[in-house]
């Protein structure tokens, strides 16, 4: 019996949704008459994220507090229509439809703070503080609440935006019928160290190295929890999750889910994580998001280490023991690779 210790890589080139009829995503923006913003969307935050990162694109976009804008998610039937939450392509659809509603709202807030300062709208911009001042006479300045009170009582105006986010379709090369189904594409290099036991076949994951290209990350802690969240998605899928007995004796098989075997919190060691920043041209200032990237380098990388430790390449998820064992009985024993 003995411990072995395997280093496996895996690097990803990643496309940022779906190019299906344009793969659009809706937002709408609008005030309340105390001068908050609420942001109306269709794409469900999944616990990714979704609804923190729109909220600081509306609020950057806009130019007033975090804290005065809401995002409400909660029913499709009543939203605008969005395509979903899937295929990575949150911050990048959902994110660029939000900025042209709020831009919309925006320049309202401005044509009824103009009236009210009586300049034009062009001359006026935020604080970022929730005020809005004439440049160069930041004295000359009237708030957001006010500015909101006076267009839904005494102008009878909305401030309020409509935004719609758009893939232009890709024609056919009429020669070799190549696409171009998605804009940008976001990349990660990952490394798996883990060991082996050939006597029982268990996998343990030791530690994980990675790097990620996430265009820029507009909250770089969430975009840290998503990288170190998604890569146990991907070891637990890697290696855990299987409705068949994790060893050849039917009694160990999960009954229910509270019994389907996946890694807890005991199991999470150490990741170092290099987040690469690369402003995307057409990405809400610049970010892709990680999304699925974070857990698909995973599955390959953990293959790789698995064979680099005992010399056993498993082509069939999960990776469980007694596939381990029968792939060393078929070598005649562990065949270590050379060390990386």
């Amino acid at each position: 019996m003995a411990i072995h210790t395997g280093r496996g890589f895996a690097c990803i080139n990643y496309p940022i949704g779906m190019n299906l009829g344009g793969d659009p995503s809706q937002a709408l923006v609008h005030s309340t008459p105390d001068g908050k913003f609420m942001v109306a969307l269709s794409a469900i935050d999944l616990g990714q994220g979704m609804k923190s990162v729109t909220r600081q694109i509306a609020s950057e976009t806009i130019g007033v507090p975090v804290e005065d804008v809401y995002v409400d998610t909660a029913d499709s039937d009543t939203g605008p229509h969005d395509m979903g939450s899937f295929a990575s392509r949150g911050t990048h659809r959902v994110g660029n439809a939000v900025i042209r509603a709020a831009s919309e709202a925006r320049q309202q807030m401005l044509e009824a703070a103009a009236e009210e300062l009586e300049v034009n709208a062009s001359d006026l911009d935020t604080d970022g503080l929730g005020n809005i001042h004439v440049k160069g006479a930041p004295t000359r300045s009237i708030s957001v609440a006010d500015t909101a009170i006076a267009a839904q009582f005494k102008q009878g105006r909305t401030l309020s935006g409509r935004g719609i986010f758009l893939i232009p379709p890709s024609e056919a090369d009429p020669e070799t019928g190549e696409m171009t189904p998605v804009s940008c594409f976001a990349h990660a290099a990952l490394v798996i160290d883990l060991t082996v036991d050939d006597e029982t076949g268990e996998v343990t994951v030791t530690q994980i190295n990675s790097a990620y290209e996430v265009g820029r990350a507009l909250n770089p802690k969430l975009v840290e929890q998503q990288l170190i969240g998604g890569a146990w998605m991907g070891v637990s899928h890697a290696l855990y999750e299987t409705t068949e007995p994790y060893y050849p004796v039917r009694d160990h098989g999960p009954e229910d889910f509270n019994t389907y075997l996946m890694p807890g919190p005991g199991e999470v060691v150490p990741h170092n994580i290099a987040v690469l920043e690369r402003p995307a041209e057409d990405a809400p200032f610049g970010g892709k998001g990680p999304g699925e990237m974070c857990a698909n380098p995973v599955l390959p990388a953990i293959a790789n280490a698995v064979y680099n430790a005992v010399g056993v390449r498993v082509d069939a998820l999960p990776i469980t023991p007694e596939k381990v064992l029968r792939g060393i009985q078929a070598l005649g024993g562990a065949k270590p690779q050379a060390v990386r």
